[in-house]
């Protein structure tokens, strides 16, 4: 073994054998003992001669505040106040001059070495700013106040310098294509679209009021034979339900027989509910029954029977109640902020909780005239063709309700609009990582997009992820108050004279 590579090998073991110890020591004499013996022995390592003739990189002083504090590690954990790791090691202050920059530097002699600082940790460091003019400084809050010279703020932050070409004086703001990269920025055009804003809204299926039958009695009467109709079953129109007897009327119906074509006899027979096709067989026959067959009036489903063989019925007594089912209702509760979206007429799809794979489709036929005062709803009442009788009342449903117009709109992305609650704007793509900050008014919003009734027009490009991030970065609210300048102190003579801005 030569000499050269045996004190290169006692180097090694030195530098590594304090090198944990040195580490964790901030201000510790180690390394700058390991930095000199390094110096030392250099001449000795081998590739010596070639490397000689390479200057060697001053790592720049840190200069400015302490703006943070970060893992000594280079973990991603950072504090605004000085705080020590779980093993008793302070972090590191990182200065103001250390600002970290995510696009990478065109003069490769403005990279850092590789063996200091940041580098080290995967990160570079903003390049000394040289001959570049600071054109006056900015809030670091992002708000519209800037000063000539170094300035803070209330709260002790510095404002942030604005070079030469970082603002530019027609509302855009520039983004650096590395950090475009890095932060995700996606556009996309502006389109004219139909907007689809349904409305949801949980509903119950109920009778039709106007398909409802009730079988009462106008006169005392006796029951004969009742037909054998249970609760549940499906009638027909005309078909018997039952057979009476009424003193009363076989008393009209024998003196309908002595006046046969005076209309006030047939009236009579007519106002005590007597079935028409009873007073046709009377008239055909000229014979008074001993006891008259009721029939039904209309199909429908009996859901409820009152009645047994032999008993009195007075006059007023339901005795059959019969609902028809072809078609049923569906009411459902609307809340008052989507109240102006519904009219009559917009198609509704139903959705029967019993029946979740099968859509039916009505129409919004009345909107009740008066709020619930306890949960601010209004009712609607759908009308749904049920030929099969699937759709029972009492059934809860989900409603869906179709409205808007079928008129195309400009319309974008609902996450391209920032809301400042006063305003809302989107971020045009000018390209070449311009981007111009545009107020716009909007409209309707519907299947994950909003209508844009005035800033842009289809075809223009707008930011639809991480518009948020560049909001930030290039200072959105100063760009939208137009800086420029910053304009001289008037003095105080001329403030005296009415002549201050």
């Amino acid at each position: 073994m030569s000499r050269r590579a045996w004190l290169a090998g006692t180097l090694a073991a030195l530098a590594a054998g304090v090198l944990g110890y040195g580490a964790g020591h901030e201000g510790s004499p180690v390394p700058a003992l390991v930095q000199q013996a390094r110096t030392g022995f250099a001449h000795w390592l081998p590739g010596a001669e070639t490397r000689s003739a390479v200057p060697a990189r001053v790592p720049t002083k840190a200069t400015g505040p302490v703006v943070y504090y970060r893992d000594p590690d280079g973990k991603p954990d950072y504090s605004a106040e000085p705080k020590r790791t779980a093993d008793g090691r302070d972090y590191r202050a990182v200065h103001a001059s250390e600002d970290v920059r995510f696009d990478e530097p065109d003069d490769p002699e403005a990279m850092p070495d590789p063996g200091h600082g940041d580098m080290a940790m995967g990160q570079t460091t903003m390049p000394a700013t040289g001959a570049r003019k600071v054109r006056f400084y900015r809030n670091p809050m992002g708000l519209p106040d800037t000063s000539p010279i170094p300035k803070k703020d209330s709260m002790g932050m510095d404002y942030l310098p604005v070079y030469e070409g970082e603002d530019t004086d027609d509302g855009t703001v520039r983004i650096s294509p590395g950090k475009l990269q890095r932060t995700g920025v996606r556009t996309a055009i502006v389109e004219r679209r139909v907007l689809s804003m349904p409305v949801r809204t949980p509903g119950a299926i109920e009778e039709d009021e106007r398909r409802i039958s009730v079988i009462a009695m106008r006169t005392d009467a006796f029951i004969e034979k009742v037909e054998a109709v249970t609760t549940g079953d499906h009638v027909h129109k005309g078909q018997p339900l039952l057979r009476l007897f009424s003193p009363e009327m076989n008393a009209a119906a024998a003196q309908y027989l002595t006046g046969i074509g005076y209309e006030g006899a047939r009236r009579r027979l007519e106002n005590l509910g007597i079935p028409p096709e009873v007073i046709d067989e009377i008239e055909r026959t000229r014979k008074v029954p001993s006891t008259i067959t009721w029939s039904a009036p209309r199909d429908g489903v009996v859901v409820e029977r009152n009645v047994s063989d032999g008993m009195r019925a007075k006059s007023g007594d339901t005795l059959f109640k019969l609902v028809d089912h072809s078609k049923v209702w569906v009411l459902a509760d609307v809340t008052e902020r989507d109240l102006a979206a519904v009219a009559e007429g917009q198609t509704a799809t139903v959705r029967a909780r019993t029946f979740p794979d099968r859509v039916f489709t009505g129409a919004v036929t009345r909107i009740y005239p008066h709020l619930a005062m306890g949960t601010r709803t209004a009712r609607l009442r759908i009308e749904l063709p049920n030929p099969n009788g699937d759709l029972r009342p009492g059934m809860f449903a989900d409603v869906t309700i179709a409205t808007g117009s079928d008129r195309p709109v400009v319309a974008v992305p609902d996450d391209a609009v920032i809301d400042t609650g006063t305003r809302q704007i989107v971020l045009l793509d000018r390209g070449e990582g311009r981007f111009e900050p545009r107020p716009v008014r909007l409209g309707v919003r519907g299947d994950g997009y909003v209508e844009i009734r005035a800033g842009i027009a289809a075809g223009d490009r707008v930011v639809t992820s991480a518009n948020f991030l560049i909001d930030a970065e290039s200072n959105l609210k100063a760009a939208l108050q137009g800086l420029s300048e910053p304009k001289p102190d008037p003095g105080p003579q001329a403030a005296a004279e009415g002549k201050a801005p």
